[in-house]
């Protein structure tokens, strides 16, 4: 089967019921996006399908065929971040890092969504879970993100 990840066209020929974050950890060795529960409920491995915020650790690879999978290497390089990014860093979100991965790509499909989401929004859309507890610096961050995104015109 093939689909898009980060932008190429690719091609997965192994068992098509293997949830989407082992296909693309283990066959494409992109290792960014985390393991976390194994159930879909921590949302560590959120991955965009089609733009959409999925969980895909209980994602059988095959219901990707012919999609669009972008993944926390394709949405930002090494040398520039996203808004989402930078009002981490600058609001102190993460601290072991584990579960950022998924969080910020839940972020990046809510203000895709909603340009500028309500405390309301934020918290139907972003139910990862994060061991440490930042969950305080969430919101703050988010609006922030939200404001120079629409400053740029992202």
């Amino acid at each position: 089967m093939s689909f898009e990840l980060n932008g190429r066209p690719v091609s997965f020929d192994g068992d098509p019921q293997m949830p989407l974050l082992w296909a693309v950890r283990e066959r494409f060795g992109l290792t960014g996006t985390k393991f976390g529960c194994g159930i879909a409920a921590c949302g560590a491995c959120t991955m965009h399908v089609n733009g959409n915020a999925v969980r895909t650790c209980v994602l059988p690879v095959q219901a990707v065929a012919n999609a669009q999978v972008t993944t926390i290497e394709g949405i930002s390089s090494l040398d520039t971040r996203t808004a989402v990014q930078e009002a981490w860093l600058s609001h102190q979100v993460p601290q072991c890092g584990y579960c950022q991965s998924g969080m910020i790509m839940a972020v990046e499909a809510l203000l895709a969504q909603h340009p500028e989401p309500s405390d309301e929004q934020i918290d139907a859309a972003i139910t990862n879970i994060c061991r440490c507890g930042t969950y305080d610096r969430l919101r703050p961050a988010i609006h922030a993100a939200a404001k120079q995104r629409r400053e740029l015109g992202a």
